[in-house]
């Protein structure tokens, strides 16, 4: 009989700690904190971000540079030494505006009013131009320009981080004497690389009598 007793115990004792492990694992298993992800597909380690490798900016290379027509052979290279430092120099454009330029600083000259040339012009340029006005006490000449036979690159240099290009105008001009020819040299700056694409007039001359320019013609 008491061995009849001890296997019941037995029994019941597996029983009984069959049914606690499995309280335990029903009660282990649930997550009572913060939900964490499962390491799986649903998680992947964010890829490695690394900086791609450091390169030194460089510039675009540029095209060939085209050169007006009469352009003396020996400004290829000091040209082309501005076009790489100032990559928005164009030669012909430049011509352009500086024939322009040089239209509206000899009317303003002549007719004594400089009140536009702010800006085109250097302030020792435009304190020269306004002595000389001043000197004829301000009357208007009767000059007009009649024609620019020609304008051509005839000097070009980088001087530190300025660009100077120095060009020729061959004019004809009607003056009180009547009309007359000029051979005018005129040099033009900017910054290299600015974004303000303006030239300013630095300094002038005459190649006919080296007399400061604009000259009147009315003497």
């Amino acid at each position: 009989m008491s061995d009849g007793n001890a296997w019941i115990e037995i029994v019941l004792l597996a029983m009984l700690a069959a049914f606690i492990g499995l309280r335990l694992v029903s009660v282990l298993g649930k997550r009572t904190g913060p939900e964490e992800r499962p390491i799986g597909e649903s998680f992947r380690a964010p890829a490695e971000v690394t900086a791609p490798p450091r390169q030194e900016a460089e510039r675009p290379a540029r095209g060939q540079l085209l050169l007006p027509p009469g352009t003396d052979a020996a400004l290829i290279g000091p040209l082309e030494d501005i076009a790489d430092a100032d990559p928005g120099f164009a030669p012909d454009r430049f011509l352009a505006g500086a024939r322009s330029v040089y239209d509206m600083v000899l009317t303003a000259f002549w007719s004594g009013d400089l009140s536009g040339l702010t800006g085109l012009v250097s302030d020792e340029i435009l304190d020269n131009l306004a002595a000389a006005v001043d000197a004829r006490d301000g009357a208007a000449l009767p000059n007009r320009l009649v024609a620019i036979d020609s304008v051509t690159l005839h000097g070009a240099a980088l001087v530190g981080q300025m660009v100077e290009v120095t060009v020729q105008f061959v004019a004809r001009l009607a003056t009180a004497d009547g009309e007359t020819a000029t051979r005018d040299l005129w040099t033009f700056s900017r910054l290299a690389g600015n974004s303000d694409p303006a030239w300013v007039l630095i300094a002038t001359d005459n190649e006919d009598d080296s007399a400061d320019l604009p000259p009147d013609h009315a003497a």
